[in-house]
């Protein structure tokens, strides 16, 4: 029986996609093979993946001056990938440090440049800074944001302005969830494993401007250039999370795009928090302004009720909803593959969990 799975990552996927999948698992396109054993450079797999590229370009209406990459590495290996090819190693960068992935981020770039922090939302990163508190350097190569952290449900309700400085932005946890601007972004960077397929794929959308300039010494792989001029193919891609992103993007189409899947996602994450906020039962530590339409955290009245909750969602087919190791409480990634019936599958059991327990 398939359950609820509200996983921050690697997360739910749609069920048309993942019984298309099955049913093409052991012949894909007649070819007698799974995708997985077809080469890479084969005509076969060369068209899924150009199909795949103009989907999701379409769907994002990536202007024509970006390149679209899919690489290797996670989106944790662009926090080095991102220095590599966008600064030299005396130059500065500005990073916005709103939750534990962008403090992360910061973390490894000083290891590449001089990565400064252009602003802090605290120690408990509930809330994301406006726009008048940014303290950003002059000369900064660029300026580096998550506009939603996946631990904390801290979510950017606002594009920071830079005054010219490329943007660059880990969408991993909010990418495909609603339309978004590309052109105010430098760099876009989402892993897979949330809103796009399964993990081992990071999507890099990057503007022509900004390729052609890794520090010497960049291992081809990790050079946005040399990926961009193979198409992504200098060395063996991860073609299987490739051909079901590929699927994904061709779901998103028949749901309607980015516009209608973005009002299902407000929707869902309008109801999940007006259940949490009715109650004295249930809190969101996240300031409303700040909220993630994404990542719900939550924690309960009664702390040492933690564990018969978890036991008793998961009999009621809702799992996955336990809190980040770091932080603990309860956490329910609502992306876009999680109906609108999963929603309410869970204020129900909230509700009468409740009752029980008051």
């Amino acid at each position: 029986m398939r359950v609820f799975n509200f996983a921050a990552g690697p997360a739910a996927l749609p069920l048309e996609v993942l019984e298309q999948a099955r049913n093409e698992l052991i012949d894909w396109n007649g070819s007698g093979m799974s995708v997985m054993e077809v080469s890479h450079r084969s005509k076969a797999f060369v068209a899924a993946a150009e199909q795949a590229h103009h989907d999701l370009r379409e769907l994002l209406a990536v202007p024509g001056n970006y390149k679209i990459l899919f690489l290797q590495g996670g989106a944790t290996g662009q926090f080095a990938f991102i220095p590599m090819n966008l600064a030299r190693p005396e130059s500065s960068a500005d990073y916005l440090i709103t939750g534990q992935w962008s403090k992360k981020a910061v973390g490894e770039a000083r290891r590449y440049c001089k990565a400064n922090v252009a602003a802090d939302a605290g120690a408990n990163y509930s809330t994301v800074p406006v726009q008048s508190a940014l303290q950003f350097t002059d000369g900064a190569a660029y300026v580096h944001y998550t506009p939603n952290e996946t631990i904390g449900g801290v979510e950017f309700n606002y594009v920071p302005q830079t005054g010219g400085v490329p943007l660059v932005a880990d969408f991993s946890s909010t990418i495909l969830s609603r339309p978004i601007d590309v052109s105010k972004f430098g760099l876009i960077y989402a892993g897979a494993q949330k809103n796009i397929g399964p993990s081992g794929l990071v999507v890099v959308i990057v503007r022509d401007d900004l390729i052609g300039k890794a520090r010497p010494g960049t291992p081809s792989v990790f050079d946005y250039k040399a990926m961009a001029d193979d198409n992504s193919m200098l060395n063996t891609p991860p073609t299987f999370s490739w051909y079901m992103a590929g699927l994904v993007f061709q779901w998103l189409k028949r749901q309607g795009g980015l516009a209608a899947i973005g009002d299902r996602n407000r929707l869902k994450a309008k109801k999940l928090y007006a259940a949490i906020d009715a109650s004295t039962f249930y809190a969101n530590p996240v300031e409303k302004q700040s909220r993630s339409w994404m990542n719900v955290p939550f924690t309960l009245a009664k702390p040492d009720l933690e564990k018969a909750f978890l036991q008793g969602a998961a009999k009621a087919g809702l799992t996955n909803l336990e809190g980040h190791r770091s932080v603990g409480g309860m956490r329910a990634s609502i992306y876009n593959a999680m109906p609108s019936a999963g929603i309410d599958a869970l204020i129900s059991y909230m509700k009468e969990f409740e009752r029980t327990n008051v």
